[in-house]
C-alpha cells in the first residue's frame, strides 16, 4: 500500500468518525458546518482568481457559490432538529461517500477506459463502481432505519452518485482550469474541503428531493 493511500485510508477512518459525532451531538454539527463552509468558500475564491480574469465574472460566481454553501449549511442544520430528515440525511451521505469510495477503488483496481477529458483519473468502471456501491449502501440502509425495500431506493442511490460525480466532474473542470491538482491540502492523501464536499454539495439535495418525491 503506497504511502498517499495509508493517508487516504487513515483520513477517511477520521472523517467517518467525525461524521458520526457530528451527527450525533448538534454543537459538534454547528460547528463542523460553519468551519467547513467558510474553508470551501475560501479554496473556491482561490480557485476563481486564477481562472477569471474579469472582475465581474468572479464576483458573479463567488457570490452565487456563497451563497448556495451559505443555504446549504443552514438547511442542514435546521434539518437537524427533526429526527426523521436527520436520519435521511445521514443515509444520503452515507450515499455520497460510498459513492466516492466505489469509483476509487473499483477505478483503481479495473482501470479501463476514461470518462472524460476533464478528469484523468476518472475511468467507466469507476463511475459504474460509484453507482453500484452507492445504490447498495442507501439501500441497506433505508432498510435497517426504515424498514423500507423498493425499487424506489436503488433509483434514490443512483440519483445521488450520479449527482455526485457531477458535482466531481465539476470543480475538476475548475481546477483544470486553474491548472491546480487540488483545492488544498487540509485532508492528507485528500486534498483541500472541495476535494471532498464537491459531490456532496449537489448529492445530497438531489437524494433529499428524489426521495421525498418518490417515498
Amino acid at each position: 500500500m503506497s504511502i498517499n493511500l495509508k493517508k487516504r485510508v487513515l483520513t477517511s477512518i477520521g472523517l467517518f468518525l467525525s461524521l458520526v459525532l457530528i451527527f450525533k451531538y448538534k454543537p459538534i454539527l454547528v460547528y463542523c458546518f460553519t468551519v467547513l463552509g467558510v474553508l470551501s468558500i475560501i479554496e473556491f475564491l482561490n480557485l476563481t482568481k486564477r481562472i477569471f480574469n474579469n472582475k465581474y465574472y468572479k464576483t458573479i460566481m463567488n457570490l452565487l457559490f456563497i451563497t448556495y454553501v451559505s443555504f446549504f449549511c443552514l438547511t442542514i442544520i435546521n434539518f437537524m432538529n427533526f429526527i426523521d430528515l436527520k436520519i435521511l440525511i445521514f443515509m444520503i451521505i452515507c450515499g455520497c461517500v460510498a459513492s466516492d469510495i466505489g469509483g476509487f477503488i473499483i477505478g483503481k483496481y479495473f482501470k479501463g477506459p476514461k470518462l472524460t477529458k476533464i478528469s484523468p483519473n476518472k475511468t467507466i468502471s469507476g463511475a459504474i463502481g460509484s453507482l453500484i456501491l452507492s445504490c447498495l449502501v442507501i439501500y441497506t440502509l433505508f432498510f435497517n432505519f426504515i424498514g423500507i425495500t423498493s425499487i424506489k431506493i436503488l433509483l434514490i442511490g443512483l440519483s445521488v452518485s450520479i449527482s455526485c460525480q457531477i458535482g466531481d466532474l465539476f470543480f475538476s473542470f475548475l481546477k483544470r482550469k486553474a491548472k491546480v491538482k487540488d483545492t488544498g491540502n487540509i485532508f492528507p492523501g485528500h486534498g483541500g474541503v472541495l476535494d471532498r464536499l464537491d459531490g456532496i454539495f449537489i448529492g445530497i439535495p438531489t437524494g433529499f428531493i428524489t426521495s421525498i418525491t418518490l417515498l
